[in-house]
């Protein structure tokens, strides 16, 4: 059976098994509209039988009391894995949901990337021993939390799946993961990958299936001791109120974001700025959390800055995305593109200017295409500046000095990242020290890697809760347990 082929029904117990429900999803190309394959709806009785296999894994030990060297060298023989088949796993996600087979970003070797950097901290968090009286001995270590929900989003398959089960393995944990209806075929042959590199068979479950069953069903269950969720903000609100309803489970959520990008007039090169706020609004169709779908420009360079950016907009190659050449892939479904088709009309509706784009594109070919769209003149009360389109829309708004940049910059529900682009860092610093969220100062566009791995974030507001990425993500996954002994 070739990778491509792979069945996408329950992995349970190291095993492929049918799933209880009868109902099916269909899973459609969105490059042309054709159905590829059904998976199954998903049921509980799956929820249950495969949180059951995690538990009994976690509790004898298999995974989670193997010695730190053998879950070390089984996650990197994952990572080696994972890149051996990164162009199978590319090509899955290309054609589930459009994710240009061409991006770099998000992509199966940046996963593989992950899977490594989370082998190497298996035994680089530590804990802490106290001062204490001549009579006792306190210390704390850090313990994996046990069953581990992990709910992930459509919109990087292969990536967001290892995001989440490389520091919950790394901890020593067992997952049970649920795969977006949209694109799962990754995650299936991640867990066959898992199982070849000599991950315990129970450490990780994949349970296909409709959020509103599967992923309800992982945050009401009394036997899973953390959900980490990737999503909407809906759907987040959701998991803390199931966490409530249950056994008051452990909740990581990175939820929706409004993520602006503010330039400054004072020396910045506006043609390489222009560049890059393109660039990340082309990114998978602007289909990502922290994508900078709102531009605050200072009012002196506001024309120039738009017509650079709408001209590197121009430039995207839009096409399948299993063409090489695709810069700029359909959106994830017809449901995702009439949404962002919604949203266009609601930015004319409330008196914006459109500058470019605007409509749907390649229409012919079935697929969810929807031309990069510029609106100007956006007020910051408008729902195109507040509301998470995840779609190629950028919503522009002047202002007028760092006060008013920072108002409007923090005038939203949301708080994943912001970019500021100038060349002044005492304005730098007071930008980041004014803006809720994290902030990220570009004299220049970004270059290299930066520190890799190793940033940790953390959401603001009803962009979510808890930290990730990072030794302090995997940190997430581990609960303090306090040791006190007294020996008088």
């Amino acid at each position: 059976m070739s990778r491509e082929s792979v069945p996408a029904i329950p992995f349970i117990d190291g095993h492929s098994a049918r799933s209880v429900s009868d109902a099916s999803i269909d899973v459609v190309n969105p490059s042309n509209g054709k159905r590829i394959f059904a998976i199954p709806a998903g049921a509980k009785e799956d929820v249950d039988r495969a949180v059951g296999s995690a538990r009994r894994a976690f509790d004898d030990g298999r995974w989670s009391e193997e010695a730190p060297s053998h879950r070390k060298k089984a996650l990197h023989r994952f990572a080696d894995l994972i890149e051996k088949e990164a162009a199978v796993l590319d090509r899955l996600d290309a054609e589930e949901m459009g994710k240009p087979i061409s991006l770099g970003f998000g992509s199966a070797a940046a996963a593989a990337s992950i899977m490594r950097f989370y082998a190497e901290a298996v035994d680089k968090v530590l804990g802490d021993v106290y001062g204490s009286d001549k009579n006792s001995f306190v210390a704390q270590r850090r313990v994996p939390r046990g069953v581990v929900g992990a709910v992930v989003p459509w919109n990087f398959p292969t990536f967001n799946a290892v995001y989440k089960v490389a520091p919950a393995l790394a901890a020593g944990n067992c997952v049970v993961l649920k795969p977006s209806e949209l694109s799962s075929r990754s995650s299936f042959i991640l867990a066959g990958l898992a199982l070849q590199a000599g991950v315990a068979p129970g450490a990780l479950n994949v349970i296909p299936g409709l959020g509103q069953t599967v992923g309800q069903a992982l945050g009401l269950h009394m036997e899973v001791d953390m959900v980490t969720f990737t999503g909407s903000t809906a759907v987040g609100r959701l998991m803390l109120q199931y966490a409530g309803q249950s056994n008051m489970k452990a909740v990581m959520a990175e939820c929706g974001g409004k993520s602006p990008q503010i330039v400054f007039a004072d020396g910045v090169d506006l043609d390489a700025a222009s560049k890059s706020i393109a660039q990340l609004l082309l990114t998978n169709q602007g289909q990502l959390c922290t994508v900078g779908s709102r531009l605050l420009v200072q009012k002196s360079i506001e024309k120039v800055v738009t017509e650079k950016v709408s001209e590197h907009l121009s430039n995207a190659v839009i096409g399948d995305a299993l063409n090489p050449r695709t810069t700029m892939g359909p959106l994830a479904s017809s449901e995702q593109c009439s949404r962002v088709m919604g949203y266009i009309d609601a930015g004319k509706a409330e008196g914006a200017r459109l500058v470019t784009g605007g409509r749907r594109t390649l229409v012919e070919s079935g697929g969810y295409f929807v031309e990069p769209t510029v609106f100007g003149n956006v007020l910051p009360s408008a729902r195109i500046a507040q509301e998470e389109i995840f779609g190629p829309v950028l919503a522009i708004t002047p202002f007028g000095n760092e006060d008013e940049a920072i108002r409007i910059a923090n005038g939203t529900p949301y708080g994943l990242v912001a970019y500021v682009w100038t060349a002044n860092l005492s304005t730098g610093m007071r930008m980041a020290k004014g803006i809720r969220s994290g902030v990220l100062v570009n004299a220049s566009p970004p270059q290299g890697e930066g520190p890799g791995h190793a940033f940790s974030t953390e959401p603001v507001g009803q962009s979510g809760v808890g930290t990730e990425s990072g030794l302090a993500g995997m940190e997430s996954y581990l609960r303090r347990q306090v040791i006190w002994v007294n020996h008088a």
